[in-house]
């Protein structure tokens, strides 16, 4: 789709301009992590084994590692590739602590981590139409980002989603050791994964709830996550974690900024809580979903 900019009342086109080397892809990622990824950078060519990690960064939201590769050329196989980046993690879980804990100066135990949630993410300006097809799969712990740089400074970047599919990697690739070592540890999470533990009652009101929620813009991404159900735009704005009868919902604002004059919202910005942000709230089939549709409005807006 080509892009113009807006000169009285004349559009000009903005062309695409190409990457001269890998290194410049990497060096404006590195740079941007939390900006593009929401990502901690914990080291830049990490090399063990004889792997080189482009990119190793840490997930604070999930408390797991996430290896990025940057690629110009187009001849690679992102399931063998990605596999093997993440057997390397998970054969040497103490290193890449250390590593960590060296970088960052924090202090990180292996229990700290949730191996589950690791990933690998490779970012090039153009992916094949066999490299798209390769992660159609409902449980592949890889993403593929194309990145464009246009004339105007302009840098995009895009997830390549795959279709919604309900067959798994395990079934095409049994044989492969590195997917089955990895699938014993590494988990994608799905929306079936929650609803599965609540009622039909819940599931039904969750459905509603998702089709309001989606209503408000054109930018939300829904992420499953091991506890809960992300919505995001900019920023998680709410996440909605499912138990047997009641689902709780946190909202993505400080203390003091939600207008919630029926108090449906709850404050534990002084107590241990899962999600984002300082608002929790308890849900039932018996709530007022128009009110609460007001709330979390309020929590949309101020991440988008």
């Amino acid at each position: 789709m080509p892009l113009f900019s807006l000169n009285n009342h004349k559009l000009d086109r903005i062309n695409k301009v190409d990457f001269k080397l890998e290194k410049d892809i990497q060096k404006l990622t590195e740079e941007n992590l939390n900006e593009i990824f929401g990502l901690e950078l914990v080291r830049t060519e990490f090399q063990l084994n004889n792997l080189r990690v482009d990119t190793l960064a840490f997930d604070s939201e999930t408390n797991s590692f996430v290896i990025i590769e940057y690629k110009r050329e187009k001849n690679f196989s992102v399931i063998d590739q990605g596999y093997a980046y993440l057997a390397l993690l998970l054969n040497n879980k103490a290193d890449f602590i250390l590593e960590y804990n060296e970088r960052r100066e924090k202090f990180l135990r292996r229990e700290d981590i949730d191996w589950s949630q690791s990933r690998v993410i490779f970012v090039s300006p153009q992916f094949t139409r066999y490299q798209q097809q390769a992660i159609e799969f409902k449980d592949l712990p890889i993403e593929l980002w194309e990145i464009s740089k246009y004339t105007n400074e302009t840098i995009l970047f895009n997830q390549l989603k795959s279709p919604d599919t309900s067959e798994s990697i395990n079934t095409v690739s049994s044989k492969s050791k590195a997917v089955q070592k990895v699938s014993t540890e590494v988990k994608k999470y799905s929306e079936e994964d929650h609803l599965d533990i609540t009622s039909e009652e819940l599931k039904e009101l969750y459905l509603q709830l998702k089709e309001r929620i989606l209503e408000l813009g054109d930018n939300i991404e829904i992420k499953p996550l091991k506890i809960y159900i992300a919505f995001k735009s900019t920023r998680n704005f709410v996440d909605i974690e499912f138990m047997k009868n009641t689902m709780k919902l946190w909202l993505n604002l400080k203390k003091g900024t939600l207008d919630d004059p029926k108090y449906m919202a709850k404050d534990v910005s002084s107590t241990g809580h899962h999600g984002n942000g300082d608002y929790e709230i308890t849900l039932t089939p018996n709530d007022d979903l128009d009110y609460l549709m007001t709330l979390i409005k309020q929590s949309y807006k101020r991440n988008s």
